[in-house]
């Protein structure tokens, strides 16, 4: 048994197709994928419930479906009353009946039954919420009579405003006419509704016609001149939505003032309040949000202007088009005029969202709950931050608390174990002592014992030689072998105790001996070490003479870390100024800088040697001594070398930028802000600096000469 159940979409009652007869549904066994005929009622039961007609035909015997007999079925069954709702009736009848037509004559029924749900939607839906709520049968014919009575109720109380200056209006000039005056409908405007209108054009008709005038002796103009052409031309525009639309966008009597910030500062509300009022007109969107007052909630205040901060305006000026593209003469000028048209109506759009966005910034910089949310705002935060910074402290006392704990637990465990270790030391400085006493006793008794004995022997030379060995092993030898010496002097006689002294100077000699030679060694491992490593990097062949390991030692210095490509510029600084021809890389500069500074403190000494014996050669630099009175031009000894120090560096170079170079008595005045150093001291160093700084630019620029053939 198939069914089809659900509330009817006018909302009165549910429709239900009963189960028609058994024949309907099978004759037979069904013979492969044969197309079965629904019954006539149950094509005609859908097309009503499809198309919202409350009517329900009664059962009727099975018949084969007729496309004509359904759409006669529907027509007459159908509801509709008025020209409007026929016509809408209608289309969406043959729609219905459409469909069906088709589902009966598609349909195949070898399929189970279908129980399918059907809701009511659009203009019945509001029918059956109306009955749900207020528990009377309503269907959409009686919600259309009731507006229709609301209608022409309205109608029936229209009144209509005579407008004065109607018989004065120029009709060559109807597009700067109000037209809702000229109809008489100025106190109502745009919520005039089309009958309204129709109805006040007609009244105006009956009065104003010409030729009523006429026959009334009135005096008439010619053709158009005649100022019943502007109550024409107003029911013309008035009528048409879109030109409607278009003066009402324009409508002179609309107040487009924005308030101003002072206006608002003591009755804010009273003030801003019918400004919004009578600018939400222009939404597109309804349920235009209100100001509200000061219990407004926040969500309120921030839903109004999230609303008209992004506030969607059909408001269009094409009514103040200058010209009329239907006017045009041919296609170009009618384009060229809609392209003028356009450009001056978004300007005009322009302004207008600018004006609604100053009138909604001046209203939130002057609403006074924007101001106390923000100090409601202000103060939840200053709680929120006192209570953190108020938790914060009591984690930090806590800390603080169990830090101080644990600083005390250790200064006392750290107490305790210097006390041990201090009781140790009192202890070891005690042994030390005695064991002091001890080597010192032995030590003068064995020195008290050979000088007894004249060192063992008569020549002076020989005693001075044997006094120097016996303080050999006086400071070389531990205290049991101290006093076991002693004692075999003590035992023996003078020859038996020069024999245990040498015996005991040749075994010390030879343990001093054995000692260099391994320092030696360690030396000489060391230094092949570094050379593998120098030569191990890309310069395994070439070799570093003394005069290039000078080289390198003054353009480290004269290059300092953080000169830009620095071993790019020292290893051009070497290669330009040295002798032996030998070509040098960054990377072998790098290497051997590094194993320089890995070298032994005595072969830094002596290569430092070296390279101020090679100066003095090269500079004929030779001390004599003059005993000459001293030079009154320059102060100070002429051998005189001290390197200069950090500080006095500072001191030179600000005395530098002190006196400039035409200073009178220059040189005397910058040494005299250098102390400790000389006229000639200050000279000689400034030379020094300005030839660094031209090494340095010269290496710097065949860096760059360099680096510009490479590219």
């Amino acid at each position: 048994m198939a069914l089809l159940r659900g509330p009817a979409p006018d909302g009165q009652r549910s429709a239900v197709c009963r189960p028609l007869s058994a024949g309907t549904y099978r004759h037979g066994p069904p013979r492969g994928p044969a197309q079965r005929p629904l019954s006539h009622n149950f094509a005609v039961c859908l097309a009503l419930i499809v198309s919202g007609s409350r009517a329900v035909p009664p059962p009727a015997p099975a018949q084969p479906v007729c496309e004509q007999q359904v759409r006669v079925r529907c027509r007459r069954e159908w509801p509709g009353k008025g020209e409007r709702d026929r016509g809408e009736d209608r289309s969406e009848f043959n729609i219905a009946a459409a469909i069906a037509c088709s589902v009966a004559k598609r349909t195949v029924f070898n399929t189970p039954s279908v129980l399918c749900q059907v809701e009511p939607v659009g203009r019945w839906f509001e029918a059956f919420i109306k009955r749900r709520n207020i528990n009377v049968s309503a269907s959409f014919q009686e919600l259309e009579d009731e507006k229709e009575l609301s209608e022409e109720s309205g109608d029936e109380e229209l009144q209509l405003e005579e407008y004065p200056m109607l018989k004065t209006l120029d009709p060559k000039d109807w597009k700067n006419q109000d037209h809702y005056a000229v109809l008489g409908l100025g106190n109502i405007r745009y919520r005039a509704t089309q009958k309204q209108i129709k109805a006040a054009h007609k009244s105006m008709v009956l009065k104003h016609h010409p030729d009523k005038r006429k026959a009334a002796g009135e005096q008439i103009g010619e053709g158009d001149n005649d100022y019943f052409t502007c109550i024409t031309k107003a029911y013309e525009i008035l009528s048409d939505p879109v030109k409607r639309r278009a003066f009402n966008s324009i409508d002179p009597t609309f107040d487009n003032s924005v308030p101003s910030k002072s206006e608002a500062k003591e009755n804010f509300f009273e003030v801003f309040s019918p400004v919004f009022e009578r600018n939400a007109r222009w939404s597109n969107k309804k349920n235009v949000p209100k100001l509200g007052d000061m219990n407004s909630s926040f969500e309120e205040v921030d839903a109004f202007y999230s609303f008209w901060y992004n506030f969607d305006s059909w408001r269009e000026f094409s009514y103040l088009d200058e010209e009329e593209k239907e006017k045009a003469e041919c296609r170009d000028e009618r384009r060229w005029i809609e392209k003028q048209n356009r450009a001056a109506r978004a300007l005009r759009k322009k302004e207008e969202m600018n004006r609604i966005r100053t009138l909604v910034d001046n209203a939130y910089s002057c609403d006074p709950r924007i101001k106390k949310f923000k100090e409601e705002e202000k103060a939840k935060k200053e709680a929120e931050k006192k209570a953190k910074v108020e938790a914060k402290r009591k984690e930090q006392e806590a800390k603080e608390k169990q830090r101080q704990a644990e600083l005390e637990a250790a200064r006392l465990a750290k107490e305790k174990e210097e006390e041990e270790v201090r009781q140790q030391a009192l202890v070891a400085k005690k042994e030390k002592e005695i064991q002091k006493k001890a080597i010192k006793k032995e030590r003068q008794k064995l020195r008290t014992t050979c000088k007894n004995w004249n060192y063992f022997s008569d020549n002076e030379a020989d005693c001075v030689k044997m006094m120097e060995e016996v303080e050999k092993l006086c400071d070389r030898l531990e205290l049991a072998s101290l006093q076991c010496l002693n004692e075999a002097l003590t035992s023996t006689t003078r020859e038996g105790g020069k024999a245990a002294v040498v015996k005991q100077i040749e075994e010390i000699n030879e343990q001093i001996r054995r000692e260099k030679e391994e320092a030696e060694a360690r030396m000489r491992q060391a230094t092949k070490s570094s050379e593998k490593s120098t030569t191990g990097g890309g310069g395994g062949s070439k070799n570093w003479p003394e005069d290039d390991l000078q080289l390198l030692i003054k353009a480290v210095n004269l290059f300092p870390a953080g000169t830009n490509s620095r071993w790019e510029v020292i290893a051009n600084y070497m290669n330009l100024h040295s002798t032996t021809g030998i070509k040098r890389t960054a990377k072998d500069v790098i290497n051997k800088a590094k194993s320089l500074q890995k070298l032994d403190p005595h072969q830094k000494d002596d290569i430092n040697k070296k390279a101020f014996d090679k100066f003095k050669k090269e500079h004929g630099v030779v001390p004599q001594m003059d005993s000459a009175a001293p030079s009154e031009r320059f102060e100070g000894s002429p051998l005189d070398s001290s390197p200069w120090t950090t500080e006095e560096q500072k001191l030179l170079e600000q005395a530098l930028k002190t006196y400039p170079v035409n200073t009178p008595e220059r040189w005397e005045k910058i040494a005299a802000a250098v102390p400790g150093r000389s006229k000639k001291d200050c000279m000689k160093r400034y030379k020094e600096l300005v030839e660094m700084v031209k090494a340095k630019k010269a290496a710097q620029e065949q860096v760059m000469n360099a680096t510009k053939v490479k590219k």
